[in-house]
């Protein structure tokens, strides 16, 4: 068996648990590609106990034999991730050494349990739908995709922005609001929640259209079918706007027409023992905790 290895801080604290998750692949016989500028901030402070290999990019899967990603960070690190896993079709597991981690689900108290069940081939695996920016003017380069949402937000002005948004064609609403976001299930519980929209459950095949800030009170967040494509024409006193899929930008102009629809590849999420969305969802939310007494 052969893993990745992807972070892109070693932070002093967690060196003790970066140390534990290499001890534990070197006792279950797993070798080990490290993310290559991961692995340099590693040198001299992890004792290796077996030889690592290096992990370039995406492009290492069609020249190594890779079975899993293993990311160490929060949910952030895993949207890096994605970056490079693509449409490898490699399960990621995620352990956090964040805060929430509503997708980075191991617990970093629980990364030598992990690693064993990893070994042994028990756990589930979750997929996770993807959204996908089509642009008459190109951005994002050749990674136009998001696992979280899409967003178009006002830039240097405090002067709100108007999107007309459209679903299949059919005109949906002109949005007067500092922006909007397009929410995947797994997004649900990022930016839309903040904002107001409700929490999807991943297998839901939505989208959900939420504004932010919106002038008219009377708008809300929507939930649609994901086999829709929504579209976009944005407009305001400011010559530029923000665009975003995940956590990456791009600055736009309302020369641009965009298009958001369902990614045409999924990613797979490991999950062990006890660490399913409704027990995420009651840990990460405190559901179902009276602190009054405490």
């Amino acid at each position: 068996m052969q893993v990745v290895i992807y972070s892109k801080v070693a932070k002093e604290k967690d060196i003790p648990f970066i140390q534990t998750l290499f001890d534990a692949l070197h006792e279950e016989g797993i070798n080990a590609f490290v993310f290559r500028p991961y692995l340099e901030q590693l040198r001299g402070k992890i004792a290796f106990r077996r030889e690592v290999g290096i992990f370039e990019d995406y492009r290492d899967f069609s020249v190594k034999q890779l079975d899993y990603f293993i990311t160490l960070g929060g949910d952030g690190t895993i949207l890096s991730a994605l970056l490079h896993i693509r449409n490898s079709g490699i399960p990621i597991l995620g352990i956090n050494l964040g805060r929430l981690g509503f997708l980075a689900g191991i617990e970093k108290t629980r990364i030598a349990e992990a690693v064993r069940l990893l070994r042994r081939g028990m756990y589930e695996t979750e997929t996770r739908s993807l959204l996908y920016l089509e642009s008459n003017i190109p951005i994002f380069g050749d990674a136009r995709f998001a696992l979280n949402d899409f967003t178009l937000l006002k830039r240097d002005t405090s002067s709100m922005i108007t999107i007309h948004t459209y679903v299949n064609g059919a005109y949906l609403n002109s949005y007067w609001a500092d922006g909007v976001i397009v929410s995947t299930p797994t997004g649900s519980t990022g930016y839309s929640l903040s904002c107001g929209g409700p929490i999807i459950f991943p297998d839901s095949h939505s989208f959900v259209i939420t504004p932010v800030a919106p002038h008219n009170l009377n708008v809300r967040p929507i939930v649609i079918s994901d086999d829709a494509v929504i579209s976009f024409e944005v407009e305001g006193r400011a010559e530029n706007f923000l665009c975003t899929l995940d956590s990456r930008f791009e600055s736009i102009t309302s020369a641009h027409q965009l298009a958001v629809r369902k990614n045409d590849f999924e990613i797979r999420l490991i999950r062990i023992q006890n660490a399913g969305f409704l027990e995420t969802m009651r840990e990460k939310m405190n559901w179902g905790m009276d602190t009054r007494n405490d």
